[in-house]
């Protein structure tokens, strides 16, 4: 059974190449059809040159004796034109070819990285939070750009190898048989060598991988502006940058150490072949003397035993080359395998517009893949159309999972969550999505113009000017970009020229007014207002109902003054919900709800 196992693995580790061709063959058919047209050009140039030198020779012997020299000169000239045509040629297709890999490469190096960067989009959220999913990535992302086109030149060089060979073997086979054997037996060592040395650097790329992302982290804190404030008033630039450097150094050492074990190995593979080529050029050079060979023939088997050990060991390179790039392989298509765990229904059902009855979370219990804690754990409550809901608690009690759960980020464990009566798996996601704006609490902060921040909110709108300055007044984003040098043209953030950076509040603004563009059924607020200062604060929930246009509304929030005016509350601690009512029924209640209330407002007292 384990036997048929990993037959079945090395078969489908072969098969990578054939999948990776395709998708250079996608990336640019014309490009792909130019280099290998001009391989088979570039690999029967050679023995044409070769045999041209052969002629000009034994042109040049033969007429060394012809009394008139202008005769003698046109009996070779004809040779020397063609092999300088011959020459020309070459220099032709190689300027071409420095062209056509240059272009074909970055057309596959883009294709590729568009290829990631959608499966990336298309993988669950449940991958972001597990650190096997960004090794994956990472290899991904160091092999996709130049695996692929490296493929096609290493078969480009096998065929134009091939080519060469096929020619060269025919000369040498009419001076003996035994020559093509020493040429093959020489090469083998170089090519065991290679293959068993790009197995060791697999393994150890893999195993590599977390510490070279630790490095990259490192190198991002210290160059990102997210840490520059912390990283200065800590000191902690030099920490970091000894912690990255000792990282580095051990790579280093790793990385040198194989090398330097591949290097003597190959010397020694090399001397071996050597040995071999040299006892074959003796022969040559015998049957030279004695009489057998003419002067053109010592040339002509000379260049073909230079040229066919050349294309031997550059066949043999680049089939062991191929095994590399095919183990290497397996990290990409490990990234691309990637299964999506949130599937789509067969028979989707529409979603209601209007909403009639509602959300229901039913028994509602939730897990994490990478944890064993619950949490969620038995969540019953309802959202009824253009209903305010809000949910309190502490950090960690799980009301963001609730939301996640709600757009469909994660499926439940166990337990329903249904609209109108209808499961959400039964809706296509994208529609589904668009029917829930959302905010969180670590919303995105783009670095494009005030515009394009808030239009974001909704794509499938045209960005008219007049929908996004409505949507900006209605979150208070309006007053902070109309201060800005080019008001809702100007770039945010100072990643690019000319940009303009917002405050923690200013840029909640912004994307409160992403959340209010969205012509969707329900909207949630993950601390909205949680940088305001507190006349923002009051500004954005004094006409809450009307700033929300009559959507179901669930807010999060710490502050338990901007839930007062919700319709239902529910508190949560541990994942679960431990009470809830109007705010006026949990104060007379007086449990945690009413401590947590009583504890903040003596602040204000």
């Amino acid at each position: 059974m384990r036997a048929g196992k990993n037959i079945k693995r090395k078969i489908q580790q072969t098969l990578h190449l054939v999948p990776a061709l395709r998708l250079v063959w996608q990336s640019s058919p014309g490009w792909t059809i130019a280099r290998i047209v001009l391989l088979v050009i570039q690999g029967i140039l050679p023995v044409i040159s070769i045999y041209l030198t052969k002629l000009i020779i034994d042109a040049v012997v033969a007429n060394l004796n012809v009394t008139d020299k202008t005769v003698a000169f046109r009996n070779v000239i004809l040779w020397v034109i063609l092999a300088g045509a011959v020459t020309l040629i070459s220099s032709v297709c190689s300027s071409l070819t420095e062209l056509v890999v240059t272009a074909h490469s970055q057309q596959v190096t883009d294709y590729m990285q568009g290829i990631i960067n959608t499966k990336s989009i298309a993988t669950d959220l449940e991958y972001y939070e597990n650190a096997q999913y960004f090794d994956a990535l990472q290899r991904a992302q160091r092999e996709a750009p130049y695996r692929p086109p490296e493929i096609l030149n290493r078969l480009a060089q096998v065929g134009q190898s091939s080519i060469s060979l096929v020619a060269m073997v025919g000369l040498l086979l009419s001076l003996h048989w035994g020559i093509i054997g020493i040429l093959f037996v020489a090469a083998i060592p170089a090519l065991l060598v290679r293959v068993k040395y790009s197995r060791v650097m697999y393994r150890w790329q893999r195993k590599r991988t977390q510490p070279e992302r630790q490095a990259m982290y490192l190198a991002w804190m210290l160059t990102s502006d997210q840490y520059a404030k912390e990283i200065r008033l800590f000191d902690l630039g030099e920490y970091f940058s000894q912690w990255y450097l000792r990282i580095r150094q051990q790579i280093y050492k790793e990385k040198i150490g194989i090398f330097t074990k591949r290097s003597i190995a190959n010397f020694l593979a090399e001397a071996i072949a050597g040995i071999f080529i040299f006892g074959v050029y003796a022969f040559i050079v015998y049957q030279a003397i004695q009489g057998i060979l003419r002067l053109g023939d010592l040339v002509l088997y000379h260049q073909a035993l230079q040229r066919g050990q050349n294309d031997i060991k550059s066949l043999l390179v680049s089939l062991s080359n191929l095994y590399e790039d095919n183990l290497f392989l397996a990290n990409l298509y490990e990234f691309l395998d990637l299964k999506p765990k949130l599937v789509e229904s067969l028979n989707p059902q529409p979603i209601p517009r209007p909403m009639q009855t509602g959300i229901v979370f039913n028994q509602v219990s939730f897990q994490y893949a990478t944890t064993t804690r619950q949490a969620l754990q038995d969540i019953n409550l309802t959202i009824r159309p253009g209903e305010v809901v809000a949910l309190v608690g502490e950090n960690g009690s799980g009301k963001t999972t609730l939301i996640k759960l709600l757009c469909r980020l994660y499926d439940p464990t166990t337990g329903s969550i249904t609209i109108d009566g209808i499961d959400l798996s039964q809706y296509k996601m994208a529609e589904l999505r668009r029917e829930i704006s959302v905010i969180f609490q670590d919303y995105a902060k783009y670095h494009f113009t005030a515009q394009e921040n808030i239009w974001l909110g909704n794509i499938n709108l045209p960005p008219e000017r007049e929908s996004i300055i409505a949507a900006a007044r209605r979150s208070g984003a309006d007053d902070v970009i109309a201060k800005l040098p080019q008001g809702y043209d100007t770039v945010l953030g100072k990643l690019f020229d000319q940009g303009e950076e917002l405050s923690i509040g200013q840029w909640q603004k912004v994307a409160l007014a992403r959340a209010f563009l969205r012509n969707s059924q329900v909207i949630v607020l993950d601390e909205p207002t949680s940088a305001m200062d507190p006349k923002a604060e009051y500004e954005v929930f004094e006409q809450f109902r009307q700033l929300i246009k009559n959507q179901a509304a669930i807010l999060i929030s710490h502050r338990l003054s901007t839930v007062k005016m919700a319709d239902r509350i529910y508190v949560m601690a541990g994942g679960t919900i431990v009470e809830s009512g109007t705010h006026e029924e949990l104060i007379e209640l007086g449990g945690t709800y009413a401590y947590l209330f009583e504890t903040q407002a003596q602040q204000y007292r």
